[in-house]
């Protein structure tokens, strides 16, 4: 490949993940918007919360190696050198951070449902 080609990209990508190559932007567009949500109406990270989030972002890291695999045509065993574990690192990484800010996010919502004030500044969900 001797010249860049953004579109050779977005047809293997478009490949592998099918619809998902437009949900995947979509949502993490929502999840952001939400979690900004959450952050600016209790002014503050809850801890509790995001204790909790971060130790289920640990099963969502495995999931996205998961999806990963199911995705792509080569295994873990399929990885040999340093990129490729890399790569692995780096899809793990992007799943822990995904599903930890939609954890968070999520638990957010559902504290201030639960509450009924959704515009407490004092909540400890």
């Amino acid at each position: 490949m001797k010249e860049y080609d953004p579109l050779v990209f977005l047809a293997v990508f478009h490949e592998m993940l099918g619809p998902l190559l437009w949900l995947l932007p979509l949502l993490a567009l929502a999840v952001t918007v939400g979690f900004v949500w959450v952050l600016r109406r209790e002014g503050r990270l809850v801890s509790r919360r995001l204790l909790l989030a971060e130790g289920l972002g640990l099963i969502g890291g495995a999931l996205a190696l998961v999806l990963m695999a199911v995705v792509s045509s080569s295994g873990f065993t399929d990885a040999a050198g340093p990129a490729d574990w890399f790569l692995i690192l780096i899809v793990y990484g992007v799943g822990f951070v995904a599903s930890t800010v939609t954890i968070y996010t999520t638990l957010g919502f559902l504290a201030a449902r639960l509450r009924g004030t959704p515009h407490s500044a004092h909540a400890d969900g």
